[in-house]
């Protein structure tokens, strides 16, 4: 093939029309990666039509354009040199190697989000290198992954070597003058006209007035928020987010008065009764959507739907439920700080962010000066995520890991040891730690690459997915742990609460939409039955604490951004960050804050699918006003670092 495309014949031509050439098939290329893009994830997209998806690869080229004049600034200039010795063989040979190159790595990025935007939702931005520095083992996930979605690296093959033929298909043809000092004349000013339109096609347009596009600006051509991923490129996410802060001071509100009045963060016990001295047991299950949950979907008929957790359902009728919790946000980097400190993922998680130092308060911290001993468990080699780092930030007295659990056998060669062995460790190292203790874990089985132990394959139905033998196996590991803890003298004296570090794809449709991506399960649950019910209110992962706070009767003041779910008369949100939108729940609407504006309002309950944008049809100040609290409290007291009571 490849002695084929060297034979094909070659055409020469003007060199600026070869530039004009070569830039366009880039941007062909990157509308086939749109394209590829969709057409993989489809089921993430509902709402889009063959119209609305034109729309959509329209307003993608003026983001296409953006980066690829970031992506070739350097291949345009060198190109452009106005001089003869560019024209010669090993001066093209090198330019088409840096075009190759730099075009490759936007391509490939693209290609992998094709994948990487079902576990995250949203194209990847430059947080990502951030996270990868984080982590330990990314050389071996990153060899599974292209074992795993090896079509991927294929298309993206075939792309490369078609743009490569493409490519030398027309060559730039030498201007020959009298003498070259007039060909270096004549060349300043084209290289002046290039820079100044590469300047407006980074920006995104010529006006004065027009701010350089951002990732928002896909709002423009898209009917819901996340469809603007498929508008946008990754490229372009990547560079835009680059060396972005996380947490910049708001001023919605003239004074601190003012806005303390709406809402305040800082949790000042009222009423005071014996302090509990109750364990602590946290338990979050990696990747538990909601959707995997029978006895919270008792809605779904397709037996291909049923439940794939029956232990966690005869739990749930036992346990204080919230049928109608969510995640703060999409990734496992998200939710420890969001369940064990009340720290909502917005913008950043917060673990990578330029705040990451800052002091904060988290159950570990709060609780250790009650006297209670502290740990964290997760059974992942030790720097994974760097759950180890944050949970020494975080006050917790012990991290326990793969290497502390010690027994090489039972680790599943990519995430971690096996949630059944981990979890029966988990139970018997609590029987060593002195009453009372708070304790989390943070289970790994239910993850891609979607494996069992040998023993268990064939045992645990799929379904419709991959994982959901996954989720039943993790469910298995989770009855054989309380089976444990139930003959073990602290068990009735504990407060156990489960949720999930993240939401998935489920392949139910009801689920496919920007509120229920995060849907999760939250329960509260005491052996002696004395938390029982189903509370069909708003919950989020950051109401954890301060709920687990209020039980035990907990009398100092803290800081902590989510509310106290046994209090009726608390005022319930749910708070998000999709797209560069903050997205608000309260009662059964849906608002999306871009840009300190509102742009969107949904009725949830009426119109699930939100299709229907209410702006401007209804008012609702107060929760305006309230989300916009929220978000000033937390960037402000973020970059001031104040985040425990004191600072």
């Amino acid at each position: 093939m490849l002695k084929r495309q060297l034979s094909l014949k070659k055409y020469e031509t003007n060199e600026y029309l070869v530039l004009l050439y070569r830039f366009s098939l880039l941007l062909g290329f990157y509308s086939i990666c749109r394209i590829l893009f969709f057409l993989f994830n489809t089921a993430s997209f509902p709402k889009v039509t063959f119209f609305s998806f034109l729309t959509m690869m329209k307003g993608g080229l003026m983001f296409d354009v953006s980066a690829l004049l970031y992506l070739n600034a350097a291949y345009i200039l060198l190109f452009l040199l106005p001089f003869e010795f560019k024209f010669s063989n090993w001066y093209q040979k090198t330019l088409k190697w840096l075009f190759m190159i730099s075009n490759g790595f936007g391509i490939a990025f693209n290609l992998i989000d094709i994948i990487y935007y079902r576990y995250i939702l949203k194209r990847t931005t430059a947080s990502m290198f951030d996270v990868a520095a984080f982590d330990a083992g990314n050389g071996r996930l990153i060899l599974r992954f292209f074992y795993d979605f090896w079509y991927i690296p294929v298309i993206l093959i075939v792309l490369l070597v078609l743009l490569s033929a493409l490519y030398a298909l027309i060559k730039p043809k030498a201007i020959r003058f009298r003498h070259p000092f007039i060909y270096f004349l004549s060349g300043i000013p084209v290289i002046f006209i290039v820079v100044v339109l590469s300047i407006i096609g980074m920006r995104g347009g010529w006006r004065h007035s027009t701010r350089p596009i951002n990732m928002n600006n896909a709002g423009a051509f898209v009917n819901a928020p996340e469809e603007m991923a498929i508008v946008q490129n990754t490229p372009f996410c990547i560079f835009r987010t680059w060396g972005k802060k996380a947490f910049v001071h708001k001023s919605y509100f003239a004074s601190e008065d003012e806005l303390n009045r709406i809402y305040s963060p800082v949790h000042v016990p009222d009423s005071i009764g014996p302090a509990r001295k109750d364990n602590v047991v946290i338990i979050i299950l990696e990747s538990f959507s909601r959707a995997f949950v029978g006895s919270l979907n008792p809605q779904l008929t397709d037996p291909r739907d049923k439940s794939y957790t029956p232990f966690l359902d005869s739990l749930i009728n036992e346990s204080l439920v919230f049928p109608n919790a969510f995640a703060n946000g999409r990734k496992s980097i998200d939710a420890i700080p969001s369940v064990t400190a009340s720290i909502p993922a917005l913008v950043l998680p917060y673990v990578i962010s330029e705040r990451s130092g800052n002091s904060i308060n988290s159950i570990a911290s709060l609780l250790s000066v009650q006297g209670y001993q502290t740990a964290f468990f997760h059974g992942a080699p030790n720097g994974s995520m760097g759950f180890d780092a944050f949970t020494k930030i975080a006050g917790f007295q012990k991290y326990v890991g793969k290497n502390e659990y010690g027994k090489e056998a039972d680790f599943d060669g990519v995430w971690g040891i096996w949630d059944e062995p981990f979890f029966q460790f988990f139970a018997h190292e609590m029987n060593k730690m002195q009453q009372p203790f708070a304790t989390t874990i943070f289970s790994v089985s239910s993850h891609h690459p979607y494996e069992v132990p040998e023993k268990y394959k064939g045992k645990f139905p799929e379904g419709r997915l991959p994982i959901n033998k996954c989720i039943h196996y993790t469910d298995h590991s989770l009855q054989k742990f309380f089976d444990l803890a139930r003959t073990m003298p602290w068990f009735k004296n504990t407060l156990f609460v489960i949720t999930a570090d993240h939401a998935v794809d489920s392949a139910i449709q009801g689920y496919y939409t920007s509120v229920n991506y995060f849907a999760i399960p939250i329960l509260f649950y005491k052996p002696d039955g004395s938390l029982k019910g189903v509370d069909t209110g708003l919950a989020e992962q950051i109401d954890i604490l301060p709920t687990i706070l209020s039980y035990l009767n907990y009398p100092y003041p803290y800081v902590a951004f989510g509310t106290n779910l046994l209090d009726k008369n608390s005022k319930r949100f749910v708070i998000n960050y999709i797209q560069d939108s903050y997205q608000f729940l309260s009662g059964d609407y849906a608002f999306y804050l871009t840009d300190d504006k509102l742009t969107a309002i949904y009725n949830r309950k009426e119109d699930p699918e939100l299709k229907k944008n209410l702006l401007g049809t209804v008012d609702f100040v107060e929760e305006l006003q309230l989300q916009k609290a929220i978000v000033q409290q937390f960037n402000n007291r973020m970059a001031d670092n104040r985040m425990v009571i004191g600072k």
